[in-house]
């Protein structure tokens, strides 16, 4: 019997036509993708900026203009003649890798492209409220400067509010505050009827606060958000700590750099993540505020990761393998969105030349593509090749199972570097979607308390080893038999990711009490698409769409004893 901990040998693959246009995809990318993404960016920073001069009052009687047109927009709809709701975004615009297209079925588009400001940053109550199309890049240029940031700052620029809490949303800072939804105060949202309500985890909407995340905009419009925020310093003081051994080995060491087994909170870092660059190497970061007059004391060194030559974090941070453990110090801001101009690891096989130093400090400044683009402009072969012979996952586990989520990684795919994301995983006054794991507070485990579970995040981006080796491999069914170790070890995909799951085991893997209950109670089955069938993979026609719908009123749960 092989050995479980090796990966699966598999014949050599005949190379098509679609293997070269991908090789060759990067002409594409530098002469078309890369100076419309920068054009597109500055459009957008621009518009930032115009809205960033108007006062907070012009902005919120714009907001409140525009949420009128929303409710107006749904009141025209007639139920028997039109389709379901959905936004009037292009599914390409999207930043996920699902291969979906939900909006092929008939559907009445509401639009929300307006939905892009911040409202106004609340220093007093520590607060910022935002619309939903507001993103990471534009959130950290307002408050960054003046000491503050949302609670959990997601890396890529390009992340919007609304799809970080309508889906899902981590960072370095959420084995503190949770996910990027455990950090929302209050949502205001437009339900199916065209009313317009101020959810809280405290008033009469309770239960619509705690049933829009990880609903993929089922339940209603989100038009705003308040989302908490905290005080920040100028500088991340970021350590690097190579670790060497088995990967259970990694994961041990990952886990006790911020959840130390004493427990003393004065041991946890305001920031961690790890890289998982082979199998027997890794290197675990962690970051603590610190002040500029710290930063810039004699002898300290500071990167400023966020220049265009810099070479790409990913590759810094592994330099820690050969140099040993050393500290910098990162200005914060640039340290927030250090995987953004290279996209974790993903710029490498897009360009293959681009973490070369010419092509850093001659084009660099062209650095990211922006990943809407980058869909548009792939076709449906190379769409599918990639949904064939390439990885983008994430997979939530107990942090007690990463060391087996590693080894199941590395035996049915093969793909490094890894990322590793600690985040609490709340036990709150109803079941959601996603939950920890029943008892857990009573188990005493490494980094759970009374109140939450402790998962991670591993992140799972990039092509095989088997088909960088040019062996054959079938994405599907290694998708398939991640999903299914998942659902057997209490663990969770976020739904932006590929999946292959079928409605029993979606539900298997998600709880759907309390979806359905919100579904039901605020009209959302007949006006909004079910979250399991807007994450299904593939074509929707009308007929299917509205079977579907059908079919919610009596849900496809899973066996209880399943």
């Amino acid at each position: 019997m092989a050995d479980v901990h090796e990966p699966l040998v598999r014949r050599k693959r005949k190379k098509v036509l679609v293997d070269y246009l991908v090789k060759f995809r990067w002409i594409l990318v530098i002469f078309v993708v890369l100076p419309i993404s920068t054009l597109i960016y500055f459009n957008i920073f621009l518009g930032d900026m115009w809205s960033a001069m108007k006062s907070e009052k012009k902005r919120q009687k714009q907001h409140d203009e525009n949420v009128q047109k929303v409710v107006k927009r749904l009141k025209q709809r007639n139920p028997k003649k039109d389709g379901l709701v959905c936004t009037a975004r292009k599914p390409w615009i999207a930043v996920g890798m699902r291969n979906v297209d939900y909006k092929r079925a008939r559907h009445f588009e509401v639009d929300l492209s307006s939905f892009r400001n911040i409202l106004e940053i609340d220093k007093e109550r520590m607060v910022a409220k935002v619309e939903p199309l507001v993103n990471m890049g534009q959130i950290t240029r307002a408050t960054c400067p003046m000491n503050l940031a949302l609670a959990v700052v997601a890396e890529l620029d390009d992340l919007t509010v609304g799809g970080l809490i309508n889906g899902y949303g981590i960072e370095g800072s959420s084995h503190l505050y949770g996910l990027f939804s455990d950090t929302v105060v209050a949502m205001e949202v437009v339900l199916a009827d065209g009313r317009v309500v101020r959810a809280t985890k405290d008033n009469e909407y309770s239960d619509l606060f705690y049933g829009i995340p990880w609903s993929q905009g089922t339940l209603g419009f989100l038009v705003s958000a308040e989302i908490k925020l905290i005080p920040i310093k100028e500088y991340m003081k970021l350590t690097y700590t190579p670790v060497k051994g088995g990967l259970k080995e990694i994961a041990q060491a990952y886990a006790d750099s911020f959840a130390p087994r004493d427990g003393d909170p004065a041991k946890v870092p305001d920031f961690v993540e790890g890289m998982v660059y082979t199998e027997s190497e890794g290197v675990m970061m962690t970051g603590v505020y610190a002040s500029k007059e710290e930063a810039k004391k004699k002898g300290n060194k500071i990167n400023c990761v966020g220049w265009w030559f810099k070479p790409w974090f990913y590759q810094h941070a592994q330099t820690a393998l050969k140099r040993g453990e050393f500290v910098e110090y990162i200005p914060t801001r640039e340290y927030y969105h250090r995987h953004t101009r290279c996209l974790y690891w993903e710029g490498k096989l897009i360009l293959p030349f681009g973490d070369q130093f010419w092509f850093r400090f001659l084009l660099g400044w062209l650095m990211p593509p922006k990943v809407s683009l980058l869909k548009a402009t792939q076709g449906e072969a190379i769409r599918n090749y990639y949904h064939d012979n390439h990885v983008i996952q994430d997979m939530l586990v107990p942090l007690y199972k990463v060391g087996d989520a590693l080894e199941f990684v590395h035996r049915e795919m093969e793909v490094y570097p890894l990322w590793l994301c600690p985040h609490r995983l709340y036990k709150l006054p109803v079941k959601t979607m996603v939950y920890p794991e029943p008892g857990f507070e009573h188990q005493h485990r490494q980094g759970d308390t009374s109140y939450a579970q402790m998962f991670t995040d591993v992140g799972v981006y990039y092509a095989p080893g088997a088909v960088l080796r040019g062996e054959e491999f079938n994405g599907a069914e290694a998708v398939h038999r991640l999903e299914q170790w998942l659902i057997e070890n209490h663990s969770y995909q976020p739904q932006y990711a590929v999946s292959e799951l079928n409605e029993k085991d979606f539900w298997r893997m998600f709880d759907a009490s309390h979806y359905e209950h919100c579904r039901q109670k605020y009209g959302a089955v007949g006006t909004f698409m079910s979250v399991y069938y807007k994450s299904k993979k593939g074509r929707k026609t009308e007929k299917e769409v509205q079977e579907a719908e059908a079919a919610i009123l009596e849900p496809a749960y899973a066996d209880e004893e399943a």
